[in-house]
Protein backbone atom coordinates (compact mmCIF):
# COMPACT_ATOMS: atom_id res chain seq x y z
CA UNK A 1 0.00 0.00 0.00
CA UNK A 2 1.10 3.57 -0.68
CA UNK A 3 1.51 5.60 2.49
CA UNK A 4 -0.11 9.04 2.60
CA UNK A 5 1.82 11.62 4.61
CA UNK A 6 0.91 15.20 5.51
CA UNK A 7 3.57 17.81 6.27
CA UNK A 8 2.28 20.48 8.66
CA UNK A 9 4.37 23.66 8.36
CA UNK A 10 4.12 27.34 7.49
CA UNK A 11 6.42 29.73 5.64
CA UNK A 12 6.46 33.38 4.64
CA UNK A 13 8.51 36.48 4.03
CA UNK A 14 8.46 37.52 7.69
CA UNK A 15 8.63 34.10 9.38
CA UNK A 16 11.19 32.62 6.99
CA UNK A 17 11.20 29.28 5.20
CA UNK A 18 13.43 27.03 7.31
CA UNK A 19 10.62 24.72 8.42
CA UNK A 20 9.32 24.42 4.88
CA UNK A 21 12.74 23.72 3.37
CA UNK A 22 13.40 20.76 5.63
CA UNK A 23 9.86 19.50 5.00
CA UNK A 24 10.49 19.73 1.26
CA UNK A 25 13.65 17.69 1.75
CA UNK A 26 11.61 15.05 3.56
CA UNK A 27 8.94 15.23 0.84
CA UNK A 28 11.55 14.43 -1.82
CA UNK A 29 12.51 11.28 0.06
CA UNK A 30 8.92 10.19 0.69
CA UNK A 31 7.91 10.78 -2.93
CA UNK A 32 10.92 8.76 -4.09
CA UNK A 33 9.55 5.90 -2.00
CA UNK A 34 6.13 6.12 -3.62
CA UNK A 35 4.34 7.99 -0.85
CA UNK A 36 1.52 10.43 -1.46
CA UNK A 37 2.54 13.71 0.20
CA UNK A 38 0.39 16.75 1.05
CA UNK A 39 1.48 20.06 2.54
CA UNK A 40 -0.76 21.33 5.33
CA UNK A 41 -0.38 25.03 6.11
CA UNK A 42 0.23 28.51 4.72
CA UNK A 43 3.32 28.11 2.54
CA UNK A 44 2.77 30.00 -0.71
CA UNK A 45 3.92 33.59 -0.19
CA UNK A 46 7.62 33.21 -1.13
CA UNK A 47 8.10 32.92 -4.91
CA UNK A 48 11.04 30.52 -4.98
CA UNK A 49 9.53 28.10 -2.46
CA UNK A 50 6.24 28.23 -4.35
CA UNK A 51 8.14 27.13 -7.45
CA UNK A 52 9.72 24.27 -5.50
CA UNK A 53 6.31 23.11 -4.25
CA UNK A 54 5.02 23.16 -7.82
CA UNK A 55 8.08 21.29 -9.07
CA UNK A 56 7.36 18.48 -6.65
CA UNK A 57 3.67 18.52 -7.51
CA UNK A 58 2.66 18.86 -3.87
CA UNK A 59 -0.97 19.74 -3.12
CA UNK A 60 -1.35 22.42 -0.45
CA UNK A 61 -4.28 22.29 1.98
CA UNK A 62 -5.11 24.92 4.59
CA UNK A 63 -4.48 23.65 8.12
CA UNK A 64 -7.18 24.48 10.70
CA UNK A 65 -5.62 25.76 13.94
CA UNK A 66 -7.92 23.74 16.23
CA UNK A 67 -6.61 20.25 17.05
CA UNK A 68 -9.91 18.46 16.38
CA UNK A 69 -10.39 20.28 13.09
CA UNK A 70 -6.85 19.46 11.93
CA UNK A 71 -7.38 15.80 12.81
CA UNK A 72 -10.65 15.79 10.85
CA UNK A 73 -8.91 17.40 7.85
CA UNK A 74 -6.10 14.83 7.96
CA UNK A 75 -8.59 11.96 8.25
CA UNK A 76 -10.61 13.36 5.35
CA UNK A 77 -7.46 13.39 3.22
CA UNK A 78 -6.83 9.75 4.08
CA UNK A 79 -3.48 10.49 5.70
CA UNK A 80 -1.64 7.70 7.48
CA UNK A 81 0.87 10.04 9.12
CA UNK A 82 1.40 13.74 9.74
CA UNK A 83 4.77 15.40 10.26
CA UNK A 84 4.48 18.59 12.35
CA UNK A 85 7.28 21.13 11.91
CA UNK A 86 6.10 24.32 13.60
CA UNK A 87 6.76 26.54 16.58
CA UNK A 88 3.20 27.90 16.58
CA UNK A 89 0.90 24.93 15.90
CA UNK A 90 -1.28 24.09 18.91
CA UNK A 91 0.61 21.33 20.79
CA UNK A 92 -2.69 19.53 21.21
CA UNK A 93 -2.77 18.79 17.47
CA UNK A 94 -0.39 15.85 17.88
CA UNK A 95 -2.60 14.13 20.44
CA UNK A 96 -5.73 14.81 18.37
CA UNK A 97 -4.14 13.27 15.28
CA UNK A 98 -3.04 10.20 17.22
CA UNK A 99 -6.54 9.80 18.65
CA UNK A 100 -7.74 9.69 15.04
CA UNK A 101 -5.38 6.78 14.35
CA UNK A 102 -2.81 8.89 12.50
CA UNK A 103 0.91 8.46 13.24
CA UNK A 104 2.64 11.72 14.22
CA UNK A 105 6.26 12.77 13.83
CA UNK A 106 7.14 16.10 15.47
CA UNK A 107 10.22 17.86 14.13
CA UNK A 108 11.55 19.89 17.05
CA UNK A 109 14.48 22.10 17.95
CA UNK A 110 15.10 21.14 21.55
CA UNK A 111 11.73 21.98 23.12
CA UNK A 112 9.07 19.32 22.50
CA UNK A 113 6.40 21.99 23.16
CA UNK A 114 4.17 19.54 25.01
CA UNK A 115 3.40 17.63 21.83
CA UNK A 116 2.42 13.98 22.34
CA UNK A 117 3.84 12.37 19.20
CA UNK A 118 4.93 8.89 18.16
CA UNK A 119 8.28 10.11 16.85
CA UNK A 120 10.36 13.17 17.58
CA UNK A 121 13.09 14.34 15.22
CA UNK A 122 15.63 16.84 16.57
CA UNK A 123 18.36 17.30 13.96
CA UNK A 124 20.42 19.77 15.96
CA UNK A 125 24.07 19.39 16.84
CA UNK A 126 24.38 17.65 20.20
CA UNK A 127 20.67 16.84 20.46
CA UNK A 128 21.57 13.20 21.11
CA UNK A 129 23.21 14.23 24.39
CA UNK A 130 19.90 15.19 26.02
CA UNK A 131 17.06 12.87 27.02
CA UNK A 132 13.78 14.75 27.47
CA UNK A 133 10.90 12.70 28.88
CA UNK A 134 8.78 11.17 26.10
CA UNK A 135 5.25 9.77 26.00
CA UNK A 136 5.03 6.03 26.49
CA UNK A 137 6.13 4.18 23.36
CA UNK A 138 7.53 7.26 21.61
CA UNK A 139 10.89 7.30 19.84
CA UNK A 140 13.33 10.18 19.52
CA UNK A 141 15.66 10.59 16.52
CA UNK A 142 18.37 13.01 17.56
CA UNK A 143 21.50 14.68 16.26
CA UNK A 144 23.20 15.34 12.96
CA UNK A 145 22.61 11.80 11.60
CA UNK A 146 18.98 12.90 11.07
CA UNK A 147 19.53 16.21 9.26
CA UNK A 148 16.98 16.59 6.44
CA UNK A 149 18.62 17.87 3.26
CA UNK A 150 17.30 18.52 -0.25
CA UNK A 151 18.33 16.71 -3.42
CA UNK A 152 20.11 19.86 -4.58
CA UNK A 153 22.42 19.65 -1.55
CA UNK A 154 22.94 15.90 -1.45
CA UNK A 155 23.80 15.74 -5.15
CA UNK A 156 26.59 18.31 -4.67
CA UNK A 157 28.18 16.73 -1.63
CA UNK A 158 31.82 16.00 -2.55
CA UNK A 159 32.93 12.37 -2.10
CA UNK A 160 35.72 13.52 0.21
CA UNK A 161 36.60 16.75 2.02
CA UNK A 162 37.81 19.41 -0.36
CA UNK A 163 41.60 19.80 -0.48
CA UNK A 164 43.32 22.71 1.18
CA UNK A 165 42.99 25.74 -1.08
CA UNK A 166 46.08 27.57 -2.23
CA UNK A 167 46.42 31.15 -0.94
CA UNK A 168 44.53 33.55 -3.15
CA UNK A 169 41.40 35.66 -3.41
CA UNK A 170 38.69 33.84 -1.42
CA UNK A 171 35.20 33.30 -2.78
CA UNK A 172 32.40 34.12 -0.32
CA UNK A 173 28.65 33.49 -0.35
CA UNK A 174 26.63 35.70 1.99
CA UNK A 175 23.03 34.61 2.67
CA UNK A 176 20.47 34.59 5.49
CA UNK A 177 17.80 31.99 4.98
CA UNK A 178 15.23 31.96 2.24
CA UNK A 179 13.94 35.49 2.83
CA UNK A 180 16.41 37.35 5.13
CA UNK A 181 13.53 38.63 7.33
CA UNK A 182 15.91 40.50 9.66
CA UNK A 183 17.78 42.38 6.93
CA UNK A 184 21.18 40.90 7.73
CA UNK A 185 22.60 40.86 4.18
CA UNK A 186 23.29 44.61 3.91
CA UNK A 187 25.04 44.61 7.30
CA UNK A 188 27.31 41.66 6.54
CA UNK A 189 28.01 42.77 2.97
CA UNK A 190 29.13 46.07 4.45
CA UNK A 191 31.39 44.23 6.87
CA UNK A 192 32.96 42.21 4.06
CA UNK A 193 33.72 45.47 2.26
CA UNK A 194 35.04 47.00 5.49
CA UNK A 195 37.66 44.28 5.88
CA UNK A 196 39.48 45.92 2.97
CA UNK A 197 40.65 42.47 1.82
CA UNK A 198 40.47 41.18 -1.75
CA UNK A 199 37.50 38.85 -2.19
CA UNK A 200 34.82 37.71 -4.60
CA UNK A 201 31.43 37.75 -2.91
CA UNK A 202 27.95 36.65 -3.93
CA UNK A 203 25.31 38.25 -1.72
CA UNK A 204 21.79 36.81 -1.67
CA UNK A 205 19.44 39.77 -1.27
CA UNK A 206 16.35 41.14 -3.03
CA UNK A 207 18.14 44.31 -4.12
CA UNK A 208 21.77 45.45 -4.58
CA UNK A 209 23.40 46.88 -1.46
CA UNK A 210 25.14 50.27 -1.79
CA UNK A 211 28.79 49.60 -1.01
CA UNK A 212 32.21 51.10 -1.50
CA UNK A 213 34.32 48.04 -2.35
CA UNK A 214 38.00 48.20 -1.57
CA UNK A 215 40.55 47.48 -4.31
CA UNK A 216 40.44 43.82 -5.28
CA UNK A 217 36.88 43.31 -4.05
CA UNK A 218 34.06 42.20 -6.31
CA UNK A 219 30.43 41.87 -5.19
CA UNK A 220 27.56 40.25 -7.06
CA UNK A 221 23.99 40.49 -5.83
CA UNK A 222 21.42 37.81 -6.65
CA UNK A 223 17.81 37.31 -5.46
CA UNK A 224 16.76 34.46 -3.22
CA UNK A 225 16.88 31.22 -5.13
CA UNK A 226 16.47 27.46 -4.66
CA UNK A 227 19.84 27.09 -6.42
CA UNK A 228 21.85 28.24 -3.39
CA UNK A 229 23.73 24.90 -3.22
CA UNK A 230 25.09 25.58 -6.71
CA UNK A 231 26.39 28.96 -5.55
CA UNK A 232 27.96 27.35 -2.48
CA UNK A 233 29.64 24.60 -4.48
CA UNK A 234 33.35 25.31 -4.20
CA UNK A 235 33.00 28.48 -2.10
CA UNK A 236 35.80 29.20 0.37
CA UNK A 237 33.57 30.77 3.02
CA UNK A 238 29.85 31.21 3.69
CA UNK A 239 28.58 34.08 5.84
CA UNK A 240 25.19 33.16 7.24
CA UNK A 241 22.93 32.80 10.26
CA UNK A 242 23.14 29.79 12.57
CA UNK A 243 19.84 28.30 11.37
CA UNK A 244 18.80 25.25 9.36
CA UNK A 245 20.97 26.28 6.39
CA UNK A 246 24.05 25.57 8.51
CA UNK A 247 23.62 21.82 8.00
CA UNK A 248 23.72 22.29 4.23
CA UNK A 249 27.12 23.97 4.57
CA UNK A 250 28.49 21.16 6.70
CA UNK A 251 27.30 18.53 4.23
CA UNK A 252 28.89 20.44 1.33
CA UNK A 253 32.15 20.97 3.20
CA UNK A 254 32.03 24.78 3.25
CA UNK A 255 33.36 26.70 6.25
CA UNK A 256 30.79 29.10 7.76
CA UNK A 257 31.18 32.47 9.45
CA UNK A 258 28.09 32.61 11.65
CA UNK A 259 25.83 35.19 13.21
CA UNK A 260 22.61 34.86 15.18
CA UNK A 261 19.48 36.72 14.12
CA UNK A 262 17.08 35.21 16.70
CA UNK A 263 17.36 33.98 20.28
CA UNK A 264 16.53 30.38 19.31
CA UNK A 265 19.73 30.23 17.23
CA UNK A 266 22.03 30.82 20.16
CA UNK A 267 22.33 27.19 21.27
CA UNK A 268 23.17 26.03 17.75
CA UNK A 269 25.64 28.89 17.32
CA UNK A 270 27.44 28.07 20.57
CA UNK A 271 27.54 24.35 19.71
CA UNK A 272 29.00 25.04 16.27
CA UNK A 273 31.80 27.12 17.76
CA UNK A 274 32.43 24.64 20.59
CA UNK A 275 32.92 21.85 18.02
CA UNK A 276 35.23 23.99 15.87
CA UNK A 277 32.82 23.98 12.93
CA UNK A 278 32.69 27.70 12.17
CA UNK A 279 33.84 31.25 12.84
CA UNK A 280 31.66 33.25 15.25
CA UNK A 281 30.73 36.86 14.45
CA UNK A 282 28.10 37.31 17.17
CA UNK A 283 24.49 38.54 17.17
CA UNK A 284 23.24 40.71 14.32
CA UNK A 285 22.12 43.36 16.82
CA UNK A 286 25.77 43.90 17.85
CA UNK A 287 27.16 44.22 14.31
CA UNK A 288 29.32 45.64 12.95
CA UNK A 289 31.89 45.40 15.74
CA UNK A 290 35.70 45.53 15.80
CA UNK A 291 35.88 41.96 17.16
CA UNK A 292 33.61 40.60 14.44
CA UNK A 293 35.64 42.39 11.74
CA UNK A 294 38.83 40.85 13.14
CA UNK A 295 37.23 37.38 13.06
CA UNK A 296 36.04 37.94 9.50
CA UNK A 297 39.53 39.01 8.43
CA UNK A 298 40.95 35.86 10.04
CA UNK A 299 38.45 33.69 8.17
CA UNK A 300 39.25 35.38 4.85
CA UNK A 301 43.04 35.18 5.21
CA UNK A 302 43.43 31.69 6.74
CA UNK A 303 42.90 28.87 4.21
CA UNK A 304 44.15 26.31 6.73
CA UNK A 305 41.61 27.35 9.39
CA UNK A 306 38.81 27.31 6.82
CA UNK A 307 39.92 23.88 5.64
CA UNK A 308 39.96 22.46 9.18
CA UNK A 309 36.43 23.69 9.90
CA UNK A 310 35.12 22.60 6.51
CA UNK A 311 36.59 19.12 6.88
CA UNK A 312 35.04 18.68 10.31
CA UNK A 313 31.71 19.80 8.92
CA UNK A 314 31.86 17.39 5.97
CA UNK A 315 32.54 14.54 8.41
CA UNK A 316 29.62 15.56 10.65
CA UNK A 317 26.73 15.56 8.14
CA UNK A 318 26.61 12.77 5.58
CA UNK A 319 23.39 13.85 3.84
CA UNK A 320 21.47 10.63 4.56
CA UNK A 321 19.46 11.87 7.53
CA UNK A 322 16.23 11.92 5.57
CA UNK A 323 16.66 8.25 4.65
CA UNK A 324 16.94 7.33 8.33
CA UNK A 325 13.97 9.53 9.23
CA UNK A 326 11.82 8.04 6.47
CA UNK A 327 12.76 4.52 7.54
CA UNK A 328 11.64 5.29 11.09
CA UNK A 329 8.36 6.94 10.05
CA UNK A 330 7.31 4.37 7.49
CA UNK A 331 8.23 1.47 9.76
CA UNK A 332 6.15 3.03 12.51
Amino acid sequence: MTAAVGLRCDAGVTMGVGHLVRCLAFAEELIARGCRVTLLGDVGTVPWTAREIARLGLPVVAAPPEPAALAATAAGLGLDAVVIDSYVTDPGCAAALRSAGITVMAIVDGDLRGQHADLYLDQNLGAELSAPPLPAGATRLAGLPYVLLRDSVRSRRPPAPRPLAAPGVPSVVCFFGGTDPFGAAPVLAGMLAATGLPLEAVVITPAPVPLRPAPGQRFRFVPHTPDLPALLDGADLAVCAAGTSTWELLCLGVAPALITVADNQRLGYDAMLAHGLGFGLGPLTALPSPAALDTLRTALTSPSLRHTRATRGWSSVDGDGRLRAADALLTR
